[in-house]
């Protein structure tokens, strides 16, 4: 593949932005984000550098899930604005050169959906086999518990019909039945809807538990990850560059079937939470090993598909993947008290409070995820360095309204301060009054003017997304160096996970073919000898990264 193509397969080589339209920017005073106040701030993301915005739910709502609890999978919520005020909305953003993807959550729906209240209603309803009824609680049937500090079951006795019905998350949340084919019809529908509207694509929500067919009673003959290749193609059909990314927290040979094996033809992407909790674990011990071990086990791809890397996600930092000892380990460095922890697996804090709010050491975990082969996914706020809020409930604390200023709320809302839709975070060192976009505008050395080269930079690599990626061979732990090879160039990021300067030395077999090294990013130092003796010295939590010259470099006539 050559540059000229990379554009078919946008995804691999794109920088993603998750927002929650309600906490991002409020237009009419009313103390909640709406589609107005995005489009009014669709030049910062441009100007950011960003290639796709990520809305989470905007769809109307019963709201206690966070919008989650859908209750009309073919509109805009009200309190976000109209229809009318999404296609403006993504209009801006196509005219800056942004995609938009949002979240597909099909798994379940709101109990106050017009189709589980006929289901509920009726046993004999047209809908009653759009939902997972028993008349007992099945004795193989699913028992994991996504939310352990709320419910105690999976199933929920439902009074006026006399049966259990199916809920994998909150009792208020239905599972949608996906044994039912005229539930897979909808599906179609609602994601033809959306992309006619001019989407360019979902994240899939809770992949695993969509395609899970445990309690349904499902006919033996389906095959669900079939179904997944059919939507794909039904996807492709209407835009034929849309993305599919799923949210598949497996381990990585488990996340492989949902890209279709080697054949692909599923999701395009996956959000990488391997990869995600072997970062977290590479900070806490600064020592490289936890990313080579998760790297090594990454599997390869079809070549139109990647992998989507994050620092933090909208939810609690998964750490499940990780062993008792090791997630210990990582709570007692990033979150000591309970009140930072959650379900006992993840933790409710965002980056810059949990290294301490040493900036080389923030810059370097973002350098890391955006140094991966596959794409970067920023959650709003972590280009200024927003902290958590621990006041507002459970996975909520990182959904704080976005920091615009060091004005009234942040610059995020006019209302008064009780109507704004969740507490910003206070505080003197954490809060707008330090924290803030306008501040750091105006600070040549901010987090969001090094975000912005970071991104600019990263996007001037396309071999990270369609490359080959090896490992260079630095002897020292604490060092985590890649290189990555395509169509003739090679890029070579170097980074010092501990809080001590180091130096360090390998040999690099094939840099005779090199005329020099340029810096691209970051501070150190290096030196390439004849022989390919490549020696580095980074400062304490360093970035380097580097760009390799052949001796003839050409550019291929039109």
């Amino acid at each position: 593949m050559d540059i000229s193509r990379t554009g078919d397969v946008w995804w691999k080589n794109a920088v993603i932005y998750c927002l929650d339209v309600e906490t991002f920017q409020d237009s009419n005073g009313d103390g909640i984000g709406d589609f107005r106040g995005l489009t009014r701030r669709i030049d910062h993301l441009a100007g950011l550098g960003v290639t796709c915005i990520w809305l989470m739910p905007f769809y109307p709502t019963a709201n206690q899930d966070d919008g989650y609890d859908i209750t009309d999978y073919y509109g805009v919520d009200p309190r976000l604005g109209t229809l009318g005020d999404l296609a403006v909305f993504l209009r801006t953003a196509r005219d800056r050169g942004i995609r938009v993807i949002a979240d597909l959550v099909v798994n379940h729906t709101s109990d106050r959906h017009p189709w589980f209240q006929a289901a509920s209603s009726d046993r004999n309803s047209p809908y009653r086999d759009w939902y997972v009824w028993r008349d007992q609680i099945p004795a193989h049937g699913p028992d994991d518990l996504v939310f352990p500090d709320k419910e105690n079951s999976n199933w929920e006795w439902h009074e006026e019909t006399g049966q259990y019905y199916l809920h994998r998350f909150y009792r208020h949340q239905p599972d949608l039945n996906i044994g039912n084919p005229k539930v897979r019809d909808e599906i179609h529908r609602i994601v033809g809807f959306w992309l006619q509207l001019g989407l360019s694509g979902f994240r899939v929500d809770a992949v695993p538990f969509l395609l899970e067919t445990d309690g349904m009673n499902a006919p033996a003959e389906l095959d669900l990850h079939d179904w997944l290749r059919d939507l794909r193609r039904f996807i492709m059909r209407r835009c034929g560059d849309a993305l599919l990314l799923g949210e598949v927290n497996l381990a990585y040979q488990d996340v492989r079937r949902f890209y279709g094996d080697d054949g692909g033809g599923e999701l395009n992407m996956c959000l990488d939470f391997n990869m995600n909790q072997a970062l977290a674990l590479a900070l806490v011990r600064e020592d490289a090993g936890a990313l080579v071990h998760g790297l090594r086990a990454m599997p390869k791809l079809h070549p139109d598909d990647g992998w989507a890397h994050f620092a933090r996600n909208h939810d609690e930092w998964s750490l499940d993947k990780l062993t008792e000892a090791e997630r210990q380990e990582v709570f007692r460095a990033f979150g000591p008290r309970k009140d930072m922890q959650l379900f006992g697996r993840g933790l409710r804090r965002r980056i810059p409070t949990m290294l301490k709010g040493d900036a080389a050491h923030v810059r370097l975990a973002y350098s890391l995820v955006f140094a991966l082969p596959g794409a970067p996914v920023l959650f709003y706020g972590e280009e200024i360095g927003m902290a958590e809020n621990l006041d507002i409930p459970g996975r909520m604390s990182v959904r704080s309204p976005m920091q615009w200023s060091d004005g009234p709320n942040g610059g995020f809302s006019t209302a008064p301060e009780d109507r704004v839709r969740r507490p910003l975070v206070s505080g003197s060192r954490w809060g707008p009054k330090a924290i803030n976009v306008a501040a750091q505008e105006r600070e040549g050395d901010s987090m969001l003017n090094w975000m912005e080269r970071l991104i600019r930079r990263r996007r001037e690599m396309p071999e990270i997304a369609f490359g080959e990626w090896s490992f260079i061979p630095f002897p020292d732990a604490a060092i985590f160096a890649l290189r990555h090879d395509w169509d003739g160039r090679s890029v070579l990021l170097l980074h010092n996970l501990g809080k001590r300067p180091c130096r360090s030395e390998c040999r690099l077999d094939d840099a005779q073919a090199w005329a020099s090294l340029t810096t691209i990013l970051g501070e150190g130092s290096f030196e390439l000898a004849r022989d390919g003796t490549f020696g580095i010295d980074l400062p304490a939590h360093g970035v380097l990264w580097l760009r390799a010259h052949p001796q003839t470099e050409t550019i291929d006539a039109p």
